[in-house]
């Protein structure tokens, strides 16, 4: 029974990039290092198999050196030294070519959700995130067709609509009570709106309802979020 690789977090480099250093750098020599790290790892046995028989290649390769024979400047030559040479090239490029197969196997890439697992959104944020593309729906329509915005009654929660404009009150029309509620700020507040209106006129821009009312600043993002200004 085989163990499979345990997760691993981390760079390149730590997820079995410096096999390659090792490997390369030493011609293929310490080809028996990394796969030692993958047999530890995964406590597979074709990997402790695949160790050992680099350590008889890496090592048989050394002795059929040893025994090559010499020509008298000391130039190797014969069966022994053309099989020793044969090795050593078979463990340099066919480890290379044996790290990179087995590397994604011992350092699996984590697992992403999928549209079949991935858990489904929460309802209750989904209704959020909803009503405000409603509204910044609403306002946009709002700025570039007043008068439709005013037939859909857009920030008038208080009269008959079918238009959804995701939760936005019209701070120039919408009676206090209205405005309170809808942006969910005290009632005293929405009064101080509702006076500042009727001496000025109509509110132009959402802030405006700041400069002129006196409304403390943990209100200001309720107002901006939900607030909207349409002409009389």
């Amino acid at each position: 029974m085989t163990t499979p690789a345990p997760p691993h977090s981390g760079n390149w480099f730590t997820r079995g990039g410096w096999w390659f250093f090792v490997h390369v750098l030493s011609m293929g020599l310490l080809l028996p290092v990394p796969l030692a790290h993958a047999a530890v790892r995964t406590r597979r046995a074709p990997y402790v198999a695949l160790t050992v028989a680099s350590v008889v290649l890496v090592v048989g390769s050394f002795a059929l050196n040893q025994a090559a024979d010499r020509t008298p400047d000391g130039q190797y030559h014969g069966l022994a030294s053309a099989l020793s040479s044969l090795g050593l090239v078979t463990g340099l490029i066919g480890g290379l070519v044996l790290l990179i197969l087995i590397r994604p196997r011992v350092f699996p890439r984590p697992a992403r959700p999928t549209g079949w697992d991935r858990p489904p959104p929460d309802p209750a944020i989904a209704a959020v995130l909803a009503a405000r593309d409603r509204r910044a729906e609403a306002r946009r329509l709002a700025a570039e067709d007043p008068l439709l915005a005013r037939e859909l009654r857009i920030g008038r929660p208080d009269l008959a609509r079918t238009y959804d404009d995701g939760g936005l009150v019209d701070l120039n029309t919408a009676p206090g009570p209205v405005i309170a509620r809808t942006l969910g700020i005290a009632p005293v507040h929405a009064e101080r709106i509702v006076g500042c209106r009727a001496a000025a006129g109509r509110f132009a821009a959402v802030d405006d309802v700041f400069a002129w009312a006196d409304l403390p600043y943990e209100v200001w993002d309720q107002v901006r979020d939900r607030g909207v200004v349409l002409g009389r």
